[in-house]
């Protein structure tokens, strides 16, 4: 295993520098400069000095040459918005509130949506199953930010329990939490019904049970574990898109998270802190990815690590 594990590392290592190298080119070749919003009160030769001082000046190919240099380095450099700043230090400080809420809403998703979609396709045709499929339904179409002021007008107005903004304490982790989690456990749902109702047909659940096994054990002994290897494909993305944290569910609830960030790097044309969100993205996505397959093997005998 240690053997796959490394190996997978170092074939992520030049996905990686691909995949930032391509959002390099592309942020440099678009129309404009990170400082072209000043570009009317800033005099050429000040502005010349800036994108020296920021190593974008020069061939294209030799900016991208000496940003992956620094980044290979563990330098993001400095951002061209927030000039008194470096990229890691804004890492550092968005991205552990980002993956605290992304964790705490993966949590959701699992622990609701797996015992929901086999509870659902346990109770196959019926009104439980229709309900859970209801359910589900609703939670897929419902975006986040119409969830978002739902939840805060019934559990921060109306009923006064949570804190409607900020992250100061565990309360108020939990309003953003379900915002993010819950729409990922109605997918979670239809996914793990959509499985177990596949494997519930199949010969050697036919088997067990013709052996006089009780349900439960058929379905959580036999089924569930057989079942359970499609969401664990799905979780690995879902926990990655989830760990990085929602810029909507992190602006409605005024989140100091790596959203906020992100959309002003876009709209200031902050190439490098674009690259570093796109970055750890790719890291996070990478790992996450290995986790799953290691999962795989855990869960299922028959697959090999190689």
């Amino acid at each position: 295993m240690l053997a796959f594990i490394i190996r997978r590392i170092l074939l992520a290592i030049p996905v990686l520098l691909l995949v930032i190298t391509i959002t390099f080119f592309f942020m440099r070749l678009s129309p404009g400069s990170p400082f072209s919003l000043d570009r009317g009160t800033i005099p050429a030769r000040v502005l010349q000095e800036l994108e020296a001082k920021y190593k974008i000046s020069g061939p294209i190919h030799e900016q991208c040459f000496y940003y992956l240099t620094d980044l290979l380095r563990g330098d993001l450099r400095l951002s061209t918005k927030y000039r008194d700043r470096s990229v890691n230090e804004i890492l550092a400080e968005t991205l552990p509130v980002s993956m605290t809420l992304g964790a705490a809403g993966f949590l959701i998703a699992i622990s609701i949506g797996i015992p929901f979609g086999v509870w659902a396709a346990a109770q196959h045709q019926s009104a439980t199953d229709f309900i859970a499929r209801l359910i589900a339904l609703l939670g897929i179409s419902t975006p986040s930010f119409l969830l978002a002021p739902i939840l805060i007008l019934l559990f921060a107005i109306l009923v006064p329990i949570f804190p409607v903004a900020g992250l100061d304490s565990p309360n108020s982790l939990v309003l953003p939490a379900l915002c993010l989690g819950l729409p990922a456990a109605a997918a979670v749902t239809r996914l793990t019904r959509t499985s177990m109702l596949e494997v519930l047909t199949a010969d050697f659940i036919r088997t067990a049970r013709a052996k006089g096994l009780a349900e439960s054990r058929v379905i959580f002994g036999h089924a569930l574990k057989v079942a359970i290897l499609p969401v664990i494909s799905y979780s690995g993305p879902l926990a990655a898109h989830l760990l990085t944290g929602s810029i909507v569910v992190e602006t409605i609830f005024h989140i100091p998270g790596m959203g906020p960030f992100f959309v002003n790097s876009v709209l200031n044309r902050d190439i490098f802190l674009i690259g570093g969100v796109v970055l750890t993205f790719s890291i996070i996505l990478t790992l996450i990815n290995i986790l799953t397959d290691i999962l795989y093997s855990i869960i299922d005998k028959r697959i090999r690590l190689t």
